[in-house]
């Protein structure tokens, strides 16, 4: 660091400023060639008596007053620095964040570009770039740009490459298909992926490659490779639950998923119709394999505790409870479910740990032999063991890589942990799956390690100029010091990876989690020492038989760690944050890579995009009216943080979005009018389409939400149903009224500023009168409205904004096929004629007969 600091300040000193414009102007002379001035001498023993802190203190005191004096940021230092950065390797670490920015413009492009100009575009400034090497500044530029270029390309490849056949409609059919995945879900259900085979009753004339679908029990002997035939629903990939949010649609194009649905009979085993190819037999295999060590933990541990083993061990973790996972998620540990880098981390030193121990007890054979690699290929042999029985997820396959270049680099006899190393992982991702860069989890990952890296960077250095010799620390001394290093070295891992992924997060998932730190330092001595190394320890003694006790440990820790959840749970303030503008997430973006690349004085350059990031986090428009993409629900946000709903017993899933996107604690659902009350209950037709005949509860609980209604509020602060219709006054004075067809909506047109109509056949139903209908819902997706309050003179003004645009590109071609879509009424299955006895004759209703001619 001290180096580094010489550079950054060799060209503000005006001692060097002669020779700097020299080198400067010269070709022939490197533009850092020049010798910086000698600091003043440290002292060559510091005071012994001086804490870490004072030395520390001192050090800063020194540099910085250093600083302040002589350093004069100019254009030549400017220049200077720069110049240093592309000499240590700047640009080589810039080249995934180029090539991941080229895949987010791509996947951001309103229209579907063309494979082969794309190439020739792509091809053109790598071509310039190789011809103008010998100018730097053009040729980086160049380079930069055919990086990114590059990185459109190959996010096109990988979109032809996948090509996923799409359902564009529901339709029930009877299904024949191989089972390629079994996920045990909670309350006993079971979720399979089968590679279809047939359908039959109506065959499917555009049939999906690979569907998943639920079933409440699975006959005995089902496994991976098995073929299974049952008449099944089968349902699209649906789209975002508002504009913005995660969309299924994309992630299912691109993990091969066609459609999803349920078992309305069956599943039954089906006799074998097509053999398995030695890739399907090898899937199948570890495939069931995987299950049988899931099985196995879950029988040994049980309960959530086995639940959480079996998906830390083999990647499995649908049968987690739901209150479990909500506890983690609010405390931000949900982290440790998912295979990451955390746990391969933790595999890989763990197995380097108990070679080197081994290897200790035969002090002959290590002082001749290179243990240190003999142990980094025994983990790289490891993790991969383990990427494979873990299912080979995506976020397994990213830790796997960045893991693997890590070892590799210990048998070559190069530092570990560089930022160059974590580079080549990027680069190596994102070529092969350049539609990852879009999630969080790439996103949250690689923010959290390049922190990280960057920040152990800059301690090392900083820990080498002020450690003191080893001669004078006492034994007491020393072990306090490793104490006191673990300690503040688990709670600066925290802070800094919170730090660094908290604003991918909140942009992600509109939430964060206040009591985080102190939930991961209470848990992570319980995951580091009795959860993860005794699972390597039980995967170790599986198959003899004598994983027992290392599994019980494993289940003593986790019992610890959903009981440090649940307490912080419980005491955790509210999460939801809002929406978070992403003008913010990319100027933080922006400061993240310039602070953990940069080596010299321009890592201050970060300070002012953190700060700009942090100014406009909140500076984004909340909508004034959700609507979900089939049309049956609406929200409006209402006074103190409530949002209004239609229905009594809404969407979970969505309700709980639409409240962390809009910050609203209290979900209210609809009143009963006085036209409409009967014994306590209200007709809502909106809740079963357009029969206005169910009946449901007035204020129907939903768990763990607070719900009110006001009986004949005129829709003050909760909807109002009658005769259907839902109706509901926005804050600002705007009328939203749900309606469940077009003649209802017809009623509304007198005093409505919106109108959601329920019925994909209505059109121009209020001239005048903003409406969405549910034709337009299906083609372009949820909808998020924006309401401008009526002032003197200027009338109200609504604008609607959908998830999904026009064009499509392919992960949203399969919706302009739904019989929604195409302004087509809901089908109906023909009713059969009934059954004439035999000898009887029949003749058509409407056809003339001998009595009646």
């Amino acid at each position: 660091m001290g180096d580094r600091m010489r550079e950054g300040q060799a060209g503000n000193n005006p001692v060097v400023e002669a020779s700097e414009r020299d080198l400067l102007t010269s070709p022939a002379v490197p533009a850092v060639a020049w010798t910086p001035p000698a600091l003043p001498e440290r002292d060559a023993a510091p005071d012994a008596d001086a804490s870490p802190f004072q030395r520390g203190h001192k050090s800063w005191l020194r540099q910085g007053s250093q600083l302040l004096v002589g350093h004069r940021i100019t254009a030549r230092s400017t220049l200077a620095a720069i110049e240093t950065e592309l000499d240590r390797g700047a640009a080589f670490l810039l080249l995934p964040v180029f090539l991941a920015a080229g895949a987010l413009v791509y996947f951001a492009l309103p229209n579907e570009p063309d494979l082969a100009p794309l190439v020739i575009v792509s091809a053109t400034p790598a071509v310039l770039a190789f011809l103008t090497r010998g100018r730097r500044p053009v040729h980086y530029a160049l380079a930069a740009l055919a990086a990114s270029m590059l990185g459109m390309a190959g996010a096109k490849f990988e979109t032809e490459r996948m090509a996923t056949k799409m359902l564009g409609a529901e339709i029930s059919t009877a299904i024949t298909g191989r089972v390629v995945e079994i996920d045990n879900l909670d309350k006993g259900r079971v979720r399979l992926t089968l590679d279809v085979l047939a359908t039959a009753r109506p065959v499917l004339r555009y049939t999906p490659d690979r569907v998943r679908l639920v079933a409440r029990k699975l006959p005995e002997g089902v496994m991976a490779g098995s073929e299974v035939t049952g008449y099944v629903r089968l349902m699209p990939p649906s789209g975002p639950v508002r504009p913005g949010s995660y969309d299924f649609s994309f992630e299912s194009y691109f993990d091969g998923i066609g459609a999803s649905g349920f078992f309305m009979k069956g599943p039954e085993f089906a006799a074998t119709t097509q053999p398995l190819s030695a890739s399907d037999r090898a899937f199948a295999s570890i495939e069931n394999v995987r299950q049988k060590i899931a099985q196995r933990i879950r029988d040994r541990i049980g309960g959530p505790e086995g639940e959480i083993a079996a998906a830390l061990v083999v990647g499995v973790s649908g049968g987690i409870p739901e209150d479990v996972n909500e506890a983690l998620r609010r405390t931000g540990l949900y982290h440790i479910i998912s295979i990451s880098g955390l746990h391969m981390a933790m595999v890989a030193g763990t197995v380097m740990l108990l070679m080197r121990l081994c290897f200790a007890a035969f002090p002959g054979f290590t002082s001749h032999r290179p243990v240190k690699k003999c142990a980094a290929g025994a983990a790289l042999l490891a993790i991969g063991g383990y990427l494979f029985i873990s299912g080979a997820e995506v976020a397994a396959q990213r830790s796997f890589i960045m893991l693997a270049v890590m070892l590799t680099a210990v048998l070559f006899d190069r530092a570990a942990l560089t930022m160059r190393n974590l580079a080549i992982s990027a680069v190596v991702v994102i070529m092969i799956s350049p539609h990852e860069v879009v999630g969080p989890s790439f996103q949250m990952s690689f923010a959290a390690t390049a922190a990280l890296v960057g920040a152990y960077a800059w301690w090392s250095d900083r820990r080498e100029e002020q450690a003191l010799p080893v001669g004078q620390r006492s034994q007491p001394s020393k072990i306090w010091r490793w104490l006191a290093t673990v300690a503040i070295g688990l709670a600066a891992t925290s802070v800094i990876a919170g730090l660094a992924t908290s604003v991918l997060g909140a942009w992600h998932f509109q939430r964060v989690s206040p009591l985080s730190l102190f939930a991961n330092l209470a848990v992570s001595p319980f995951v580091s020492v009795l959860v993860m190394p005794f699972a390597v320890m039980a995967g170790i003694f599986m198959p003899l038989g004598l994983d027992g006790p290392f599994l019980d440990t494993m289940g003593f820790g986790l019992k610890a760690m959903i009981g440090i959840a649940t307490w912080f749970s419980e005491r955790s303030p509210v999460d939801a944050v809002g929406l978070v503008s992403s003008h913010a997430v990319l100027l933080l973006t922006a400061a993240l890579v310039i602070a953990s690349t940069a080596t010299t004085w321009l890592r201050a350059a970060a300070l002012p995009f953190a700060a700009l990031g942090l100014l406009t986090v909140v500076e984004t428009e909340t909508p004034n009216v959700l609507v979900s993409e089939d049309g049956r629900l609406v929200g409006v946000p209402v006074d103190d943080g409530k949002l209004a709903v239609n229905r009594v017993r809404p969407n979970q899933f969505t309700v709980d979005n639409w409240q962390r996107a809009l910050a609203s604690e209290t979900l209210v659902t609809p009143a009963r009018s006085a036209a409409n009350a009967t014994n306590g209950t209200v007709r809502l037709p909106s809740e079963t389409g357009s029969q206005p005949t169910a009946e449901a509860d007035v204020a129907g609980t939903i768990p763990g939400k607070p719900v009110s209604g006001e009986l004949n509020a005129a829709g003050a602060d909760a909807f109002v149903c009658d005769s259907g219709l839902c109706t509901v006054q926005q804050p600002e004075g705007a009328r939203i009224v749900h309606a469940a067809n077009a003649s209802a909506a017809a009623r509304a047109c007198d005093n409505a500023d919106l109108i959601v109509v329920d019925d994909a056949t209505a059109s121009d139903v209020c001239p005048g009168v903003a409406v969405l209908t549910k034709r337009e819902l299906a083609r372009l997706g949820s909808a998020s409205i924006f309401i401008t309050a009526a002032a003197a003179g200027v009338d109200r003004a609504v604008e609607i904004r959908h998830a999904v645009a026009e064009p499509y590109r392919p992960w949203h071609a399969q919706r302009q096929f739904s019989r929604e879509a195409r302004g087509l009424p809901p089908y109906k299955r023909a009713e059969m004629p009934p059954k004439t006895p035999a000898g009887a004759t029949t003749a058509h209703p409407k056809a003339p007969t001998a009595t009646t001619r």
